[in-house]
């Protein structure tokens, strides 16, 4: 069994779904705090850090802690979940007709110590979104689309935002999930 220090459905889904044992324990910390303090960084290398942040703060002697985190950037801008209704049409307003940049990072922690990382990407093309089919998309999706960076599910409405993805599908869930597999089985906790 390993811990997960997030509160993501999807996450706790995927790994549910691969047949992992898990016990879900959500990181008590401040990622925007984090966000903040690497404002230079590469989008993937803040994404790690909030990864490897969340698995360092669930401390388990007895489990490895998996950390996962995402973030999006369109044009340069990074985008955090939205804030009300309102704030999320105007991220679905401004991602419109853009290519949206979703970084996936997840770590494992061992007794306090980052034993494994990896990051990963995504490009998701939005289609051009009219403002009848983000009211429509609203009304059906929230609150559940509030808890989502980029305001979508992917596996539900949320494929209607776009007309091509790039990208594996676990990234775009959230989580780079065949290379957390890879790192369980390396690390001894999935059979080979």
């Amino acid at each position: 069994m390993i811990v997960l220090a997030s509160k993501s459905a999807s996450r706790q889904a995927m790994l549910r779904d691969a047949g992992v044992a898990f016990e879900a324990r959500p990181a008590d910390l401040d990622e925007r705090a984090i966000e903040t303090a690497m404002a230079d960084a590469l989008p993937s290398d803040i994404a790690l850090a909030l990864a490897e942040a969340k698995a360092l703060a669930v401390t388990d002697e007895s489990h490895l802690v998996l950390g996962s985190d995402s973030l999006v950037v369109v044009d340069g801008r990074r985008f955090d979940k939205p804030a009300s209704r309102d704030n999320a049409a105007e991220h679905l307003r401004y991602f419109s007709g853009k290519i949206m940049q979703l970084h996936s990072g997840a770590a494992i922690a061992r007794d306090g110590e980052v034993v494994w990382h990896h990051a990963a990407a995504a490009h998701l093309h939005v289609r051009e979104l009219s403002e009848r089919f983000i009211a429509d998309y609203l009304e059906r999706e929230w609150p559940a689309v509030g808890y989502c960076v980029g305001v979508f599910r992917i596996e539900a409405l949320g494929v209607q935002l776009f007309e091509r993805i790039e990208g594996d599908h676990f990234t775009v869930l959230g989580m780079p999930l065949l290379p957390v597999l890879g790192a369980l089985r390396d690390l001894g906790e999935l059979p080979a």
